[in-house]
């Protein structure tokens, strides 16, 4: 693991003095009552307070101070998180920690379980019953039984086309559905990705299956310290078969309302019934990552995630470096040292609440100089660095993940 750069640098002190003052306004860190398979359109009063006391209440929560940009008006997303991805601070959220149906963006959670355990070249001959239990209606790659498929090709189904026939066949290729699911529920754990029951594999809608913009946004920061996980959500094209597939996400790639967003380099999107539309992204700017999770805009234009990601997006461009925190993505239980509990404090400025409520593969572009949501995408590569020091009643933190080699460019197709 590379050493991590000096604490000094967007590092948070966390005294027991402002745990006391927090938990006079703030909601108790108890279990966050039980999801439900049709969540109502109001967030429960109580939610988790993981990551900081602020992010357990309903509603935005923001630090507004001079020089602060205000925040988009016009975002209407039931759920969403603004976040540094390398520091791990939030900048913005509203109803963070509401438990939600997440559709195919559980796939990253799939992806940063199962992704590592087989080597790109390993070859799988679908039998019929790896396509067994594909719901009705999912979006898939058109795996065929009987063919032969390599995993590089099937893990370009699944993060480009969100194919759940390429999702059950990698998970058939991991000893079934059931394991699988009990896998990722394992790693969402040790993730402290608590918001997250797994039901499907692929993000499908199941009674039950929930998580939150803040488990999602802390699944997207672990998948992103993975080489392949990154060249893939990256991927604006590649050849599948005989077949040239398009990512669906379209931030990056694109669509006729929908412009490449400046320095987007992926990460999933999600769309079913019961969930809406759902996107956690990833985009860097003048050396700032962010990562933005927004889940199910009341307002249904075609669209509309991407919308409303990309006005997150850019508040957070302008804000960050000026706005304080409301609270901050915890580390996975393995990484908190001498037995702290990491997300216990709250990293939370005082602040108002706003509001009550393989080959072929053709990855991402070059980002083009301008502003605003245009220019092209470009690929993440991250290496992973945590220090935790610790010091009688308080302590200070930087979990900053450096990004290093986020300025390579790739060449748009």
């Amino acid at each position: 693991m590379p050493a991590p750069k000096p604490a000094g640098r967007r590092s948070l002190l966390v005294t027991s003095a402002a745990l006391l003052s927090l938990s006079v306004t703030a909601p108790t860190a108890l279990a966050a009552p039980t999801p439900s398979t049709s969540p109502s359109a109001t967030p429960p009063a109580q939610m988790s307070t993981l990551g900081g006391a602020r992010l357990g209440m309903p509603g935005t929560q923001v630090n507004l101070a001079p020089g602060v940009p205000v925040l988009p008006k016009d975002v209407t997303a039931r759920s969403w998180i603004v976040s540094d991805a390398e520091s791990g601070e939030v900048l913005a959220a509203h109803n963070a920690h509401w438990r939600l149906p997440p559709a195919s963006t559980l796939k990253m959670l799939f992806a940063d379980t199962v992704l590592p355990r087989f080597p790109k070249g390993t070859r799988h001959k679908v039998a019929p019953s790896d396509l067994k239990g594909v719901g009705v209606g999912s979006s898939v790659v058109g795996i065929k039984e009987g063919s032969s498929y390599s995993v590089h090709d099937l893990w370009l189904g699944v993060f480009l086309r969100s194919g759940n026939d390429a999702v059950h066949v990698l998970s058939a290729m991991n000893g079934g559905i059931e394991q699988t699911v009990q896998d990722m529920q394992d790693h969402a754990e040790e993730l402290q990705a608590l918001d997250t029951t797994v039901v499907s594999p692929d993000g499908y809608d199941a009674p039950g299956q929930v998580s939150s913009a803040y488990d999602l946004t802390l699944i997207a920061r672990s998948g992103l310290q993975k080489k392949d996980f990154r060249d893939y959500c990256s991927t604006v094209s590649a050849k599948f078969g005989s077949t040239e597939i398009r990512n669906t996400n379209r931030l990056l790639s694109g669509d006729s309302d929908v412009p490449v967003y400046r320095g987007i380099a992926g990460v999933k999107n999600g769309n079913t019934t019961h969930a809406g539309a759902t996107f956690t992204g990833v985009a860097e700017r003048n050396g700032k990552v962010l990562l933005v999770t927004v889940m199910n805009p009341e307002k249904r234009e075609h669209n509309e995630v991407y919308k409303e990601t990309a006005k997150l997006f850019d508040w957070g461009f302008q804000a960050a470096g000026k706005v304080n925190p409301v609270g901050e993505l915890v580390p996975p239980k393995s990484a908190a040292a001498g037995g702290t509990q990491p997300g216990a404090s709250a990293s939370a400025s005082a602040g108002q609440a706003v509001g009550a409520g393989g080959s072929g593969a053709k990855p991402a572009a070059s980002a083009s100089a301008g502003s605003g949501s245009s220019g092209a995408g470009i690929a993440l590569a991250v290496a992973g660095g945590l220090l935790v020091l610790l010091g009688g009643a308080a302590f200070l933190v930087n979990r900053r993940w450096p990004l290093p080699d986020l300025m390579r460019r790739r060449t748009r197709p």
